[in-house]
């Protein structure tokens, strides 16, 4: 895709040229602006292209949620999960208000059994008629409790068993919110979530790292064969990375051909370690159609290393990581690198560009 002013600028990779794109057009650099820049710049679809294009320099957001909902359905799933929040609150204070009301009624039994009590140990009030008329009271106020109170209890389970359906309804619609329907991984939502909380605990900072990975020429292979192929590439990367590390390394597709792991509990030696096992596990997967042969490959990855007790906060600690991922690829590619004072910084893109 041409940028807006009709020249092509001589930036390193996509990312660049997308996020350049995005800043003389006036748009702000948000998660879902920068997917739909990003599909534009591909080209996956013509008429995306088109019609962003269309919008000239002053493109409104309204205008490009319009086009992101008419192209990528889950730039409508925050409206189903705020659907689904609102519906579990009101559930929640219904419930709440049915305890509030047996709480009340508790308390008016309470004080009818403290007057009964009185009424039968009064010394001065000795006729059986007095004695008859209480016990009737008492009787009559515990049956009414019983039935009540079984009826708020059948009550409170069905509300219950309803605000345990919308919790789950609640929790599929994050989980679909934050998952990158291509590889299944996590995706730039859920990853920038992630980041942000890496320091809201600093005793874990010296054994918490950011690991960024891209894969080697990518944009050659989808040139060269195509982005159908470079989809069925990827999916593949992402399965071969979730497979080459433990499950609880957190895992996320955060651009076109761009991922992300934060390892906790392990010491910068090893994370590069991980990092290593998964850009060998690339290097030895060869690369091939099922059918004809034609052979991909190969295809291998970089991958730069930080850790959290490297930087200051979330936007540092990116920016390191994706300064030692530039190094990685400038010395040679497929290889991992530790971030270190001196590396040269010379594209080493902001977090803060895809925060909302």
């Amino acid at each position: 895709m041409n940028t807006p002013v009709g020249q092509k600028v001589q930036v390193p990779d996509i990312a660049a040229q997308v996020t350049y794109a995005m800043r003389i057009m006036g748009v702000a650099p948000i998660p879902r602006n920068y997917e739909l820049f990003y599909e534009a710049y591909i080209g996956s679809s013509p008429q995306l292209t088109r019609e962003i294009a269309a919008l000239g320099n002053k493109a409104s957001q309204d205008e490009l949620d319009a086009i992101g909902a008419k192209y990528f359905s889950h730039h409508h799933r925050a409206e189903a999960i705020d659907g689904a929040h609102d519906k579990m609150v009101s559930q929640l204070e219904g419930l709440l208000h049915l305890l509030t009301q047996e709480q009340s009624s508790l308390e008016s039994y309470n004080r009818l059994l403290d007057e009964t009590y009185n009424r039968i140990n009064n010394k001065n009030a000795a006729s059986v008629e007095i004695i008859r008329s209480a016990i009737t009271v008492l009787s009559a106020a515990t049956g009414d409790t019983i039935s009540q109170g079984k009826e708020r209890v059948e009550t409170v389970v069905r509300k219950s068993r309803e605000m345990d359906v919308v919790r789950r309804e609640l929790d599929e619609y994050k989980r679909i919110a934050n998952t990158d329907s291509l590889t299944q991984l996590s995706n730039r939502r859920a990853f920038d979530d992630k980041l942000a909380a890496i320091y809201n605990n600093t005793m874990l900072h010296n054994v918490t790292a950011l690991v960024l990975a891209d894969i080697d020429h990518f944009k050659k292979v989808n040139d060269t064969y195509g982005h159908p192929v470079g989809d069925k590439i990827l999916a593949s990367v992402g399965s071969i990375i979730r497979a080459s590390v433990r499950k609880d390394i957190f895992i996320a597709r955060t651009g076109g051909e761009e991922f992300a792991m934060i390892i906790e509990g392990n010491n910068q030696d090893e994370v590069v370690l991980i990092a290593e096992r998964v850009r060998m596990a690339l290097e030895h997967t060869p690369f091939k159609h099922s059918k004809t042969g034609v052979n991909y490959g190969p295809i291998t990855i970089s991958l730069g290393v930080c850790m959290a007790s490297d930087a200051e906060g979330p936007a540092e600690l990116y920016s390191k990581a994706d300064t030692a991922l530039y190094c990685a690829k400038n010395n040679g590619r497929n290889r991992v690198m530790a971030f270190e004072d001196g590396m040269k910084k010379e594209f080493a893109k902001s977090w803060l560009i895809y925060r909302k």
